[in-house]
């Protein structure tokens, strides 16, 4: 951060009652203007989502969403808008700006634990839990039977040992780059629904997609002793030149994936699969705060408004409580909460049982014998699973509450050069740069938070050089979700490295960038013809985040 932007935030957000201060500043911040934001009672039915390519026929038919906030006033509706609706002016640095996750931002300095801080504006009595999630997030579990019994239940199969292992910092994973491991990135496999059974299950949001049926929704490469692990992932790149706009050439590197060392025969011939890279873990809960109501606003399933962007919501069931939800988390938003997210990363990745997530063989299949005979970690003293509802609880507390950091330089001027450049060139078409959260949260921290997460956190098709192939519930082969900006500018001081995008292609923000097609091509065009100085500024804009 500028000493400007540090005199602000001590200023405005470190004194007594920091959380409280902070509503009170979002509210007046708010009142400034009566326009109301005219999406916001826009009439979302997701039946319409039927005609989708490659969705089948009746895809969610039924399912209603939001469409309005009701922790709000009218009048309160009309300021949140307001104060939402993306600037004009870029002269200066916005009102709270580089507090981007409101009186939740971490003010620490800018190091390699910059995603690991606790919310600054948790009540001290809530610390404990979050460092009981903590030690939990970084515990290393170990093979059943085990005399500690506390930690053993690890696989049959699994990608990592531990949340850390693949989260390290707290942070985003990379691809092996010809290195042994590839703990923090991994291969999904599924393949589309084939039967009216399969295709009602799809359509009425139980299942997002069918497993390999010998080696289920995940490729794990490690086992526990005596068992073999089922494969491994393979990667080759191809270089590609692109030729921007002013003659610089840039080479970006398209991957090419496979299974190989397959123990337990081929995969189905089905079965597609998909690189996915850990992604960074600050700011969830803010996310899972933003009402449903102001993400569906954005949504433009028909492109009515005829700018090239049509993204639409995600379908999912909160798996807690069985009820139709909007989806936001993951790769393809297949998750509607931090703790569905986190308990599918205990199944998939560590084959840890959970009350959400009951089987203790974790994605072992009913054609892996040998892998369902080996013994679990559940202890009946402990609970009917391997981690216990209270385990889980913790560790989803932990990943709620991992503080956004601190916008950095977010007054210079070559900052905010190329902040107005990322929105001429329609970067905020998907990239949504303010939300304020629900104001009924359940933890108060996360309540009515004017929040910077740049994203709008729907589905938008991202062009055939990004696709996949794999449907994920809604989300056909060519669709993927938003992901936020916030903090993307640390991820070489937290993570080690600067590789971006689900699986690691991109080696900067500049290939990032260039690998953008489908809905985003125009963007990337605009971006592409800028002069060299221009793309450095918003490659600027997007480090301060």
């Amino acid at each position: 951060m500028d000493s400007c932007d540090i005199h602000r935030v001590k200023s405005e957000h470190r004194n007594e009652g920091v959380a409280r201060e902070a509503r009170a500043d979002t509210l007046k911040l708010v009142g400034r203007n009566n326009r109301f934001f005219s999406k916001i009672h826009l009439s979302v039915r997701i039946a319409t989502l039927a005609a989708l390519s490659g969705a089948p026929a009746a895809i969610a038919a039924g399912f209603d969403l939001p469409t309005n906030r009701t922790d709000l006033s009218e009048a309160d509706l009309k300021r949140v808008a307001d104060v939402t609706r993306p600037t004009r002016d870029f002269a200066k640095a916005e009102q709270y700006e580089a507090m981007q996750a409101g009186a939740a931002t971490s003010v620490d300095p800018a190091t390699e634990d910059s995603f690991s801080h606790i919310s600054a504006n948790i009540p001290f009595d809530e610390e404990q839990n979050f460092k009981l999630g903590n030690a939990l997030f970084r515990k290393l579990w170990v093979s059943a039977p085990s005399s500690t019994q506390a930690s053993d239940g690890l696989g049959p199969f699994f990608n990592a040992r531990s949340c850390m292992s693949c989260h390290v910092n707290d942070g985003r994973g990379k691809p092996p780059e010809g290195g042994p491991s590839a703990t923090s990135m991994f291969l999904r496999l599924a393949r589309t629904a084939k039967t009216s059974e399969e295709k009602k299950a799809i359509a009425n949001a139980d299942i997002v997609n069918f497993p390999d049926p010998v080696y289920g929704h995940q490729l794990q490469d490690l086992a526990v002793p005596g068992l073999a692990a089922e494969g491994r992932m393979a990667i080759s790149y191809r270089e590609e030149k692109v030729t921007l706009g002013d003659g610089e050439v840039v080479s970006l590197r398209r991957p090419d994936y496979a299974a190989t060392n397959l123990a337990y025969g081929p995969l189905d011939a089905a079965t597609t699969i998909s690189a996915r890279m850990a992604p960074a873990m600050i700011g969830l809960g803010l996310i899972e705060a933003i009402p449903e109501a102001d993400i569906i606003a954005h949504a433009d399933l028909d492109d009515a408004d005829g700018d090239g962007i049509s993204g639409k919501a995600a379908i999912v069931r909160d798996r807690r409580s069985g009820k139709i939800a909007l989806g936001r988390f993951g790769w393809k938003a297949q998750n509607a909460t931090v703790r569905d997210q986190s308990a599918d990363a205990f199944a998939n990745d560590i084959g840890i049982s959970t009350p959400d997530r009951p089987d203790a063989h974790g994605d072992c299949t009913r054609a892996e014998e040998k892998c369902l005979e080996m013994p679990t970690g559940v202890q009946k003293r402990l609970g009917d699973e391997e981690a216990p509802g209270p385990i889980l609880e913790l560790v989803t507390f932990y990943s709620e509450n991992l503080a956004v950091p601190a916008r950095r330089k977010a007054s210079f001027p070559r900052t905010l050069q190329g902040k107005r450049l990322f929105y001429e060139t329609g970067c905020i078409s998907c990239h949504v740069p303010k939300f304020v959260t629900h104001r009924d949260t359940a933890n108060k921290a996360q309540s009515f938070q004017l929040i910077w997460p740049y994203s709008d956190f729907l589905l938008h098709d991202m062009g055939e050089g990004l696709a996949d192939g794999q449907q994920v519930g809604l989300a056909s082969g060519r669709e993927w979700r938003t992901p936020p900006l916030w903090g993307i500018g640390l991820t070489r001081t937290v993570s080690g490295h600067s590789f971006f995008l689900h699986d690691g292609r991109a080696r900067d923000l500049t290939e990032a960038i260039l690998w953008h097609g489908g809905e985003a091509e125009k963007a990337r065009n605009a971006f592409s013809s800028l002069s060299r100085d221009d793309r450095e500024a918003l490659i600027t804009f997007l480090e301060s985040l």
